[in-house]
Parts: C-alpha cells; sequence; structure tokens
C-alpha cells in the first residue's frame, strides 16, 4: 500500500509506487475508484488534475470503477482483473460505508492483499480501527460525517491501530498546521500519521514506513519511538523512515 496526502504528485512517490508495482506502468492495469470524490461539493479541478496525472503514466489498461451502483460481483471481478486499485480522495466516510453497505469489505479485503493499493487522502484514511465519530469530531468534520445520517462511522476493514490525516501545511487546506494537527491529536488515543502533500505512508507487509519529499509527523507515539519536541517525528527530505513499532493488524474476515 502507498496511502498519499494528495497522490503521485512527486519523483519519490512515483519511485516508491513504481517499486511497489513491480513492472512498467505500460505493463499494468489500474482501476481508479472516484466513490469519495462524488461526496465532496465544489469545484473539481483537484480531481481532474490527479486523474490525468494517474493516466499520464501510460497504463496497459486504465479502468475507471464507482463502487455505488452496480451489482457487487461486477465490482469485485474488475477489482480483481487490476494490478493496481487507486482510491481517489473526497469524503473518506463515505468511501468506507460504501464498501461495507454494499457488501464489499470482506472479499475486497482478500483482494487487497494480492494487488497493490493506492489511496489519495479519503482513499488512504479508511483503514483505521480509529476511523470514528470521536476521530472525526476531534479533526471538525462534522460536515463530512453529516453524509451518513444516524449510520455509525466505521471502517470496512480495522486494519491499522493508527490514524491517517493528510495535507499537513497545504494551501488547499490552510488551516492544518502543525499546531492544529497537536491540538486534534491531543484529542485521541492512538498514533496519528499528520503528512503533507509531497508524503505517504508505505505498507509492505508487517513493515510499515513513511516516503516522503516534504514534511510529515507522527504524532502520539510512544516516548520510545519519538524524537524531537512534542513527540513528533520528522522525516529528512527524500527519506524513507521505517517505523517498526507500528505495524499493520491482521486483516479481519
Amino acid at each position: 500500500m502507498l496511502l498519499t496526502s494528495n497522490g503521485i504528485r512527486n519523483g519519490v512517490l512515483k519511485s516508491a509506487f513504481a517499486d511497489l508495482v513491480g513492472k512498467r506502468f505500460g505493463a499494468a492495469r489500474v482501476v481508479f475508484i472516484p466513490t469519495a470524490s462524488v461526496a465532496a461539493s465544489g469545484d473539481h479541478g483537484w480531481f481532474i488534475e490527479d486523474l490525468s496525472r494517474l493516466h499520464d503514466l501510460g497504463w496497459r489498461e486504465f479502468d475507471i470503477l464507482e463502487l455505488n451502483g452496480l451489482p457487487g460481483q461486477m465490482v469485485l471481478e474488475r477489482l480483481r482483473h487490476a494490478d493496481v486499485i487507486y482510491a481517489e480522495g473526497g469524503n473518506h466516510y463515505h468511501l468506507a460505508n460504501s464498501i461495507s453497505a454494499n457488501g464489499l469489505a470482506e472479499e475486497m479485503a482478500g483482494i487487497l492483499e494480492e494487488k497493490v493499493y493506492v489511496g489519495v487522502s479519503a482513499g488512504s484514511m479508511i483503514f483505521s480501527k480509529n476511523l470514528s465519530e470521536q476521530t472525526g469530531e476531534a479533526f471538525d468534520e462534522q460536515d463530512d460525517l453529516r453524509i451518513l445520517g444516524e449510520t455509525a462511522p466505521r471502517s470496512p476493514f480495522g486494519l491499522f491501530d493508527w490514524y491517517l490525516k493528510p495535507h499537513l501545511n497545504s494551501r488547499g487546506f490552510p488551516n492544518r498546521t502543525p499546531a492544529w494537527f497537536e491540538k486534534a491529536a491531543a484529542k485521541l488515543d492512538c498514533p496519528v500519521y499528520a503528512l503533507d502533500d509531497d508524503s505517504a505512508v508505505r505498507v509492505r507487509g508487517d513493515e510499515v514506513d513513511v516516503v516522503s519529499d516534504g514534511e510529515w509527523r507522527l504524532l502520539n507515539a510512544p516516548a520510545r519511538e519519538t524524537a524531537g519536541p512534542g513527540g513528533q517525528k520528522v522525516s529528512r527530505r527524500g527519506r524513507a523512515r521505517r517505523l517498526p513499532a507500528f505495524r499493520p493488524a491482521r486483516w479481519l474476515r
């Protein structure tokens, strides 16, 4: 998995992505999931830009798959057909609920074990056990939560015990300063990755690390895993930093 804040937007992330794919992009099939984006209001220029950037890598096949409105087995067959599953940003609660409500979670979990998965913003946020109303309120996501109505937010997979929040210091989200992240994380009892738009969490088996050409922080980390003030761990530019204390849980079946 490559769980990005804003897609494959620099050479460091592109190199990490190519390494995960393990063959030329021109020999691989990708399926692009726009589901989270349709629940986000306003101008979607960001969506077109990321779609075009991904398409320009020159795939053997570029499929687009909406998770709602199609028979479940058709969705699963198209996911199985791809080498790479790429889930776009938008509303992560809508994306997570679409997977659960359409009965896709169990079989999709098995498919993900065999594929390369890339998340963009919302697409990166759906795997934490800590996807909940409490987390949403800590990060001021009340507007995003509203789409669920009376449905409780939850991850369809519950894979990680840490949470990921994107767009640190992003121009598109000017409030997401380091201080904002620290204040939100202080309301939670789980580790939180704060990623800028040039960073991603990479998962390979039991190994979890961060690939970055920018800045990221790990908040609420155990004391033995922290480096620097305030329980933060800040990467060096262009480096991948391994975090052996934070490993993915087993897939829930």
